[in-house]
């Protein structure tokens, strides 16, 4: 079957659509992102509302900017740092937060495995 031009570009765009993760949703598992941020960040942080601990409460953090969350003290770092904690932002920190935010108080040497991290960015987003 030959497919005009317009028909061909609106089938390409149609699949690259249907392949792409929906605006604001995170690619990975927020079920299984509840158990690595329990795991790995839960010591320090909190998803709870105004719930701040060793680190700020993560509740709502999805396309936040940093440093937002009232009564935490923030390092300068993190206050100076004009970030905007989305999806490949926060990719980026868990991955190695003190070579992202130079001079950042996060104690955390990094998240290695992509899926982790990703699962945990899933879960951070349905917190809101």
């Amino acid at each position: 079957m030959h497919l005009g031009k317009f028909a061909s570009v609106a089938l390409t765009a149609l699949l690259m659509a249907a392949a792409a993760p929906a605006t604001g949703q995170a690619a990975g598992d927020p079920e299984a992102g509840k158990t690595s941020f329990n795991r790995v960040c839960g010591a320090c942080h909190s998803v709870v509302e105004g719930q701040n601990k060793i680190g700020p409460s993560l509740h709502g953090v999805v396309d936040r900017p940093a440093s937002q969350v009232a009564g935490f003290n923030y390092s300068p770092a993190m206050r100076d740092s004009g970030k905007i904690w989305d999806e490949t932002t926060l990719d980026a920190y868990l991955e190695n937060p003190r070579a992202y935010i130079q001079g950042t108080r996060m104690i955390l040497a990094g998240v290695r495995s992509e899926a982790d991290r990703q699962n945990i960015i899933a879960y951070l987003a349905q917190q809101k």
